[in-house]
């Protein structure tokens, strides 16, 4: 790690920053877009991936060679705590300037299909939603060949330069990880209408666009269904990540489900936050399923990405159940997972880069539930103990009737 400048050190009149390359030679760039392009086609940097990088005082960054990657590999948290500290246009300059290093060398990828994923706030490691779309990713790239790269957002500010740079680094598909996302898509899209783009949970209505958009309502109905058929107390809870419409249709159905089963049962349900931190607050999860399970509640459904895992520590602690959502969850707390509600985002990412290499992208709606198995709820070695058999087959039942019609699943977003 560089050596911060002494606090007499006058401040720079622009802000820069200092990269070591993988040749062990430190090159100092402007911030300013014509010199740094200028400048970093000079050296080897080129050649390079940004490594473990530190704001400081005089607002320049070093990079040490031997930490760990800031994108693509791994996130240090006090870059994320000094990002912070700056303004949201800079924290936005300082993310696409590191993402236009850390994409190159393109060349080094020849003329192979370009894929690139903009995680949402939980980040790769949340164990749901972004893991879930990142394993998509990676089995393409297992299966079709296709080169990947992945950034995480330290804030919402970041999506557009991030997306904005696959698209200027000729990648043939980006893919957006969130709803949170749609603004930025949508925009970024516009402006290069020869690029394929797709979106998770948010419909973007442009030629190049896929959205990509889940029947949700399906499996948490089933999951509440399971939760009443399995509850001792006749209590059971929910916790929510952000308080937005989509986990409020979460939250509805599973209480709809449960109530199929026992209409008596009560269900005490709480969100982490109303902002995308919300989605990576583990400590929050873990104490509001504290407060219900001490209710009375024996089965809590968590909906609330890397915040669930809180939620599970919970579980565990108070030797109760958990349902997990989005990802197979179940491994993670044997025999207290009763179920994972199921939202293959891994096959809907798999899918769009796989029809996209092939040629046969087609913007517009893309919708997965029950009936084409893009919603589930999982069955593995880790929960059959405790998911009994005539809990599963009381459950593919109610299953069965809601993909053949005969069951109308109420759905939050025709409520409002």
């Amino acid at each position: 790690m560089g050596n911060p400048a002494e606090k007499n050190d006058p401040q720079p009149e622009s802000e820069s920053i200092v990269i070591q390359s993988a040749d062990n030679r430190q090159q100092k760039f402007c911030v300013e877009r014509k010199i740094f392009e200028r400048e970093r086609a000079k050296t080897h940097l080129k050649h390079c991936d940004i490594v473990c990088a530190q704001v400081i005082s005089n607002k320049r960054i070093y990079a040490n060679p031997a930490g760990p990657y800031i994108l693509g590999v791994k996130k240090p948290s006090f870059m994320l705590n000094h990002l912070t500290a700056l303004s949201g246009c800079q924290r936005s300059l300082l993310i696409a300037l590191f993402l236009g290093v850390s994409l190159v060398p393109i060349s080094s990828i020849g003329a192979e299909f370009k894929v690139g994923l903009v995680l949402d706030r939980g980040g790769k490691d949340d164990k749901s939603f972004n893991s879930s779309a990142y394993e998509g990713a990676t089995r393409a790239k297992e299966k079709l060949g296709v080169f990947v790269k992945y950034v995480e957002a330290a804030d919402d500010n970041a999506f557009e330069p991030m997306l904005r740079a696959f698209a200027q680094r000729d990648f043939d598909l980006i893919i957006g990880i969130g709803f949170a996302q749609k603004e930025p898509i949508k925009k970024v899209a516009a402006q290069f209408s020869k690029k394929h783009f797709a979106i998770i949970d948010a419909q973007v209505d442009a030629p190049n666009v896929r959205s990509l958009m889940f029947e949700e309502h399906e499996g948490a109905y089933l999951v509440g269904a399971i939760a009443a058929m399995t509850s001792k107390t006749g209590k059971i809870g929910f916790v929510g990540g952000m308080d937005i419409p989509l986990i409020r249709r979460f939250h509805m159905a599973y209480e709809a489900g449960a109530k199929k089963i026992n209409p008596q049962i009560v269900v005490s349900a709480n969100y982490v936050g109303i902002t995308s931190e919300a989605w990576n607050n583990p400590p929050k999860g873990k104490e509001l399923a504290m407060s219900q399970y001490d209710s009375g509640a024996d089965i809590v459904f968590a909906a609330a990405g890397a915040s669930g895992l809180g939620v599970f520590d919970a579980a565990e602690e108070k030797k109760k159940y958990a349902i997990g959502v989005d990802a197979n969850q179940d491994w993670m707390k044997p025999g207290l997972i009763l179920t994972s509600m199921l939202k293959r985002v891994d096959q809907a990412v798999y899918l769009t880069i796989e029809e996209s290499k092939s040629g046969a992208f087609v913007g517009g709606v893309k919708r997965f539930g029950l009936a084409n198995k893009g919603i589930d709820y999982s069955v593995d070695q880790y929960n059959e103990k405790i998911l009994t058999a005539p809990v599963r087959k009381r459950a593919d039942g109610l299953k069965a009737e809601i993909i053949a019609g005969k069951i109308d699943v109420p759905d939050y977003y025709k409520k409002q």
